[in-house]
């Protein structure tokens, strides 16, 4: 069935004249017969009395409550990627747990203010995870730490992260081989690349084994290294945001295992939703937002 048939249907059965519906469509009489013949025959059923009045059949009253759907349907797909109505739906952000607790809530907060409708499914996990899961289609768009290789992504730098190793005393420098050989580090699981900055770091300390203890939220590991449990490899801002709800200390790793970029990556922009497309927007003029901020100060210093 095509539309054009449905809307030319629903239009003689609201008429109840062929005549007045071509009228109001802006089409010849004989175009609307045709196209109700042509619906008649592909479903097998006589659905208009053709008296003086054209009025609906029991076939005919049946097929009017599905073209009613079938139409108001196609419409608002059209609305709804046309952009011509507020946006709904559902976003599947996926980000690993620092990204979303100390970096996100800013823009997700812009973003539902500005969309309300929009059903923002959040999920956490190590980038691993994230960048299968992006691949396999199970979320929109995804945070994870460092460039996917995926020439088919859309991305682009989001956030630069500096880790710092913690623990529940001072540290002036780094611990040495044999207490590190000792030691214990917690980590989220495996596929986190925080835990590839722990395995590179003490691979350069000439530790080539460690023991490290899996964890799932970011709340319980702070919680373990701040009880004596053991080491941890963390964001700079995320330790500064925390140091006030655990007893912790930092130290400053060498910048290259202590620089990580942090990458939003998503399917091509042609295969987008209006949602996904106003929530990378949002995204982009937060982080351009920021980067203004971060050049107010030295710009005055200048002046």
């Amino acid at each position: 069935m095509q539309l054009k048939s449905l809307r030319i249907f629903l239009a003689v059965a609201e008429t109840g004249s062929f005549v007045a519906a071509a009228e109001r469509l802006h089409t010849v009489q004989s175009n609307v017969t045709a196209h109700i013949k042509k619906l008649e025959l592909e479903l097998g059923a006589q659905l208009i009395d053709r008296g003086a009045r054209a009025r609906l059949t029991s076939a005919g009253h049946a097929l009017s409550l599905y073209a009613d759907k079938i139409l108001r349907g196609h419409d608002e797909a059209l609305a709804f990627f046309r952009g011509s109505q507020s946006l709904s739906g559902q976003l599947r952000i996926g980000a690993m747990e620092t990204t979303t607790a100390f970096r996100l809530p800013g823009v997700l907060a812009s973003f539902h203010g500005e969309h309300p409708q929009v059903d923002i499914k959040l999920t956490t996990g190590p980038t691993a995870d994230l960048v299968r899961g992006l691949v396999e289609g199970q979320f929109d768009c995804v945070f994870v730490a460092g460039k996917v290789d995926q020439k088919r992504f859309h991305m682009y730098k989001a956030f630069t992260e500096e880790l710092v190793l913690i623990s529940s005393k001072p540290l002036e420098r780094m611990p040495p081989k044999e207490t590190l050989l000792t030691a214990t580090f917690l980590a989220f699981r495996q596929g986190c690349s925080y835990r590839h900055s722990i395995e590179l770091l003490l691979a350069a300390c000439g530790v080539s084994a460690v023991r490290i203890i899996d964890f799932g939220t970011l709340d319980a590991m702070l919680g373990c290294v701040a009880a004596g449990m053991g080491y941890a490899v963390l964001p700079k801002s995320t330790v500064e945001a925390q140091r006030s709800r655990f007893n912790i200390y930092s130290l400053d790793l060498p910048e290259r295992y202590a620089i990580v970029d942090t990458y939003f990556a998503a399917a091509q922009p042609t295969t987008w939703t209006p949602a996904m497309t106003s929530f990378s927007r949002t995204l982009r003029d937060a982080l351009e937002a920021d980067e203004v901020d971060d050049e107010g100060p030295a710009l005055l210093a200048i002046a």
